[in-house]
C-alpha cells in the first residue's frame, strides 16, 4: 500500500497515520517529536515545513529521508514572496557559488570588483530581504559567515583593541552580521565610550557582564589546557551558563527594539539564533558530563567550540551590537531598558549600579498609573459580575498567583500583570504596544503564530504547555479570549509554578 504524506497536515496527524515518521524525524534533529506530550500540543499546530523552519533544518533533507523510507510527498507549496532586490539576488548567487564548491578567493575577487561601492547597510538590507522571502535563518547565518570572509581584506580595522586583547577587528567575526553594521558602529565609537563610562547606565552594565563572561570562559579554557577532570571542567561550564541572563536581556529588550523601531531585522534575528544555540549546547555539555570521570575527545572538542562561539559573541556585542544600539537608541530607550532591566536576576555577579536618570524615569513611569487610579475616585468599572475601581482591579490582577499577558486581536501586547516584579518569563514594559511575535526568538515565532491563528479561526480555545524553567516545573497556558458573541478579541497567556512553595 502506498504511503502518502501531505505536508499541509500537522505533525500530530502524520505521526498518527505513520508512527515510523517519529524515528525518521528524530534522526534528522526533531528530537522533541519522540515526546508524546509535544506531539499532542505543539505537534497539532505545526506542519513539517513549519517545524523545519523553526529548527533550521533544510526541507531537502527531510524530503529525501521520507522518500528513502518509501513515502510519496504531496502538498508542498511554492512561497509567495516579493521579487528580491538586485543586491539580494547577487548575494544569494555568491552563496550558491560557494556552496557548490567554488574557491573562496575567486568569489571574493568578484565581490571586490562588483560590490566595492556597495555600503554594508545595503548588504544588511539584502539579507533582511532573503529572510523575509523565506530563506532559513540557518542559511542566512552561513551567508553572514561568507560575507565576513568576503569583506576580510576589503575594509580596514578601526585601530581599537577589543576588551580581551584581539589585535584586529576581523578577529572572531566569523559568525555574525557585524560587517553589515560596521558603518553605524564605527560612527558611534566615541559616544559608546562616553555612555559606557556613566555609572549605572545600562550600556556599562552590559559591558561589565561581558567582562565577567570572558573571565568565566578563560577559566574553562585553562582547565581544558590543564587536562583537568570532566567534573572540574563541567563545574566551570556551569558558571558560564550564567550568561543566559545576559542573553535573555538581549532577546527581550534589545533585539525587538532594533527590529521594530529601527528596522534592523536580519542581524538581530540571526544573533538571537546563535544565542539560543550557545545556551542549548552549554546545557547539553553539562548534562553529558554528569557521572563522567574523564573527558572524552568528542566532549572536550565540543566544549572548546562552544567556548569559542561564546567568546566571539562577546566580541560581536562589544564591537558591533552595542555601538549600533548607541547609534540608534534614544535617551528614553536607554531609560526604559534600565527600568526593565531591574526585573532580571544578577548576571555573573555583576550588580547594576544606580543610574540617576533611570531612577527619575522610573519615578515618572509610575506616576501615570497612580494618577489614573486616583482620577477615577469612586468611579467604578462595571462588569456583569460586579464593579471595581481601577485601583482594586489592578491590585486584584497583580495578586493572582500567575503571570498574565494579554494580546489583542491585532496581535499587539496590551497588558502584563505585576509589571515590576521578578517573573519566570520576563515581560518588559517596552514590549507593550508591539506585535507579540517580536518578543519571541526565531525558532519559537512560528509556533506562536500557529497558536494565535488557530484561536482566530476557532480551531482551538486552549493550548497548555508543560515545561521546566530554572529547575521548576511550569505550566504555560494559551487561551483564546472571546466576547459574549463568541468573536475573537485576543489571546491570554498565563504562566504558573505547578508546585508553588
Amino acid at each position: 500500500m502506498e504511503k502518502t504524506i501531505n505536508l499541509k497536515e500537522s505533525i500530530y496527524e502524520l505521526t498518527q497515520k505513520y508512527p515510523e515518521i517519529i524515528d525518521i524525524m528524530s534522526s534528522l534533529g526533531f528530537t522533541e517529536i519522540s515526546k508524546k506530550a509535544v506531539r499532542l500540543s505543539v505537534g497539532k499546530m505545526v506542519t513539517i515545513p513549519r517545524g523545519a523552519a523553526m529548527r533550521g533544518i533544510a526541507m531537502e533533507r527531510i524530503v529525501e529521508a521520507l522518500l528513502d523510507s518509501g513515502f510519496r510527498i504531496e502538498g508542498a507549496e511554492a512561497a509567495d514572496n516579493p521579487e528580491p532586490s538586485d543586491t539580494a539576488r547577487q548575494v544569494k548567487e555568491y552563496l550558491r557559488r560557494l556552496n557548490s564548491g567554488e574557491a573562496l578567493e575567486a568569489v571574493r575577487a568578484d565581490f571586490v570588483r562588483e560590490f566595492k561601492n556597495v555600503k554594508g547597510t545595503e548588504i544588511m538590507k539584502a539579507e533582511q530581504e532573503l529572510i523575509r522571502e523565506g530563506e532559513p535563518v540557518k542559511n542566512v547565518k552561513e551567508l553572514c559567515d561568507i560575507h565576513s570572509a568576503l569583506f576580510h581584506g576589503t575594509q580596514e580595522t578601526d585601530g581599537h583593541d577589543n576588551h580581551d586583547g584581539h589585535d584586529s577587528l576581523h578577529h572572531g567575526l566569523h559568525h555574525g552580521q557585524e560587517r553589515m553594521m560596521i558603518g553605524q558602529a564605527d560612527g558611534s565609537r566615541d559616544k559608546t565610550a562616553a555612555l559606557r563610562a556613566v555609572a549605572g547606565h545600562p550600556l556599562q552594565t552590559l559591558y561589565r557582564e561581558n567582562e565577567a563572561i570572558v573571565a568565566a570562559l578563560d577559566d574553562v579554557e585553562a582547565r581544558l589546557d590543564g587536562g583537568e577532570s570532566t567534573v572540574s571542567i563541567a563545574g566551570a561550564l556551569e558558571r558560564v551558563r550564567g550568561l543566559s541572563i545576559h542573553y535573555a536581556k538581549k532577546g527581550d529588550l534589545i533585539y525587538p527594539l532594533l527590529n521594530v523601531r529601527y528596522g534592523i531585522y536580519g542581524p538581530s534575528q540571526v544573533m538571537w539564533t546563535i544565542d539560543d544555540e550557545i545556551r542549548a549546547e552549554l546545557s547539553a555539555l553539562v548534562r553529558k558530563a554528569a557521572g563522567e570521570a574523564a573527558p572524552d575527545e568528542e566532549w572536550t572538542a565540543r566544549v572548546a567550540a562552544v567556548v569559542r562561539r561564546a567568546r566571539e559573541m562577546t566580541f560581536k556585542e562589544n564591537r558591533i551590537l552595542f555601538p549600533v544600539c548607541v547609534a540608534n537608541f534614544s535617551d528614553d530607550d536607554w531609560m526604559q531598558l534600565y527600568a526593565d532591566g531591574k526585573g532580571y536576576e544578577t548576571c555573573m555577579g555583576v550588580v547594576q549600579e544606580r543610574w540617576d536618570d533611570g531612577e527619575a524615569f522610573l519615578s515618572r513611569l509610575s506616576q501615570p498609573v497612580a494618577a489614573a487610579a486616583t482620577a477615577t475616585g469612586e468611579g467604578r468599572i462595571q462588569m456583569p459580575g460586579g464593579s471595581l475601581t481601577v485601583e482594586q482591579l489592578t491590585a486584584l490582577l497583580d495578586a493572582l498567583p500567575v503571570e498574565i499577558t494579554f494580546v489583542d486581536a491585532d496581535n499587539i501586547n496590551r497588558y502584563f500583570n505585576r509589571p515590576f516584579s521578578t517573573k519566570a518569563f520576563k515581560r518588559p514594559l517596552s514590549a507593550l504596544g508591539r506585535e507579540v511575535f517580536t518578543s519571541h526568538p526565531p525558532k519559537i515565532e512560528p509556533m506562536v503564530r500557529a497558536i494565535i491563528q488557530d484561536f482566530r479561526e476557532g480551531k482551538r480555545d486552549k493550548v497548555p504547555v508543560r515545561l521546566e524553567k530554572n529547575g521548576k516545573p511550569m505550566l504555560v497556558t494559551y487561551m483564546a479570549v472571546r466576547d459574549a458573541a463568541g468573536k475573537y478579541i485576543g489571546t491570554m497567556e498565563t504562566v504558573q509554578d505547578i508546585f508553588p512553595v
